[in-house]
């Protein structure tokens, strides 16, 4: 095997780690969707990852519940008048290419060079369903983010940015720049994964070896707060635990979650040495 400390070698590598699941997910018979390319994009690497994670990790449940509840939020966001996604730091993902999407709708990836040209050369011969763009640059330089931006959202009036796996990488700093970025009249909606103190702190325990080259900074004790806090409010959540639950992809050693009552992943985290993860739509002012 491997040493896992060196199979994420930068934030990048993730992506193909979370491929991979999408790939396990995808065969199944009950599969809650299904993307031909994430093998592909996973590569050797991220099925490496994967294998290679923490024993309670390995089933993927997160990943495989965040992708559904966002491929589900980003349909429902379209009949409610969405007229473009900016997918920043896309990674692997491939929902251009399994999406029900009209062949006119505007999907623009943004992502650093060598991991545009790098999907660019895997993905030459596939058949994105939209109209699909991919742009190289470095989002966390806040002059290159705005040049992005401006030339992205011409012409729209309700898009929707998501940034899916990318803010438990940042500082809170990082968040609140991105977040003054993206509010603008063109953005209705800005689409996150989000987790609490408790759960950054437990993943960058367990993952110690495995994310030493990317851990996970973006935890506040009181997600929702923050948001609220640099004027963006959630008008979508879902907990992740419960929908994995709901979706029958929590496991085994999770269940005793499920004897309690269903919280409202909308009130205040009472215990803060709880755990608490959600995918959360937010819309500005």
């Amino acid at each position: 095997m491997a040493e896992t400390a060196q199979l994420v070698t930068t934030v990048s590598d993730t992506a193909r780690w979370v491929a991979a699941f999408r790939a396990i997910e995808s065969a199944r018979p009950d599969a809650l969707f299904d993307d031909p390319l994430a093998d592909l994009v996973a590569g050797e690497r991220g099925r490496a990852i994967a294998a290679n994670g923490p024993r309670l990790m390995r089933s993927g449940w997160n990943f495989v519940t965040r992708t559904k509840l966002i491929d589900d939020l980003i349909m429902k966001s379209i009949a409610q008048g969405c007229d473009r996604v900016l997918n920043l730091a896309a990674g692997m993902d491939t929902r251009p290419y399994r999406l029900e999407l009209a062949a006119e709708f505007p999907w623009i990836e943004a992502d650093l060079p060598g991991l545009i040209t790098e999907k660019n050369d895997m993905l030459a011969g596939e058949s994105p369903r939209c109209a699909l763009t991919r742009t190289a640059v470095d989002l966390a330089d806040p002059e290159a983010r705005q040049r992005f931006l401006d030339e992205a959202l011409e012409g729209a009036q309700r898009a929707l940015v998501l940034t899916e796996g990318l803010v438990y990488y940042l500082t809170d700093d990082n968040v609140i720049s991105l977040g003054d970025a993206l509010a603008r009249p063109e953005i209705a909606w800005w689409m996150v994964d989000v987790n609490n103190q408790a759960l950054v702190k437990r993943t960058n325990k367990s993952t110690a070896e495995l994310l030493a080259n990317a851990p996970w900074h973006f935890g506040p004790v009181e997600p929702l707060r923050f948001f609220e806090s640099i004027g963006w409010t959630a008008d979508d959540v879902e907990h992740l635990a419960w929908a994995a639950h709901r979706l029958h992809r929590l496991p085994w050693f999770m269940k005793p979650l499920t004897l309690l009552p269903q919280p409202d992943p909308r009130a205040p985290i009472k215990n803060s040495r709880m755990p608490w993860s959600a995918v959360v739509r937010l819309t500005h002012g």
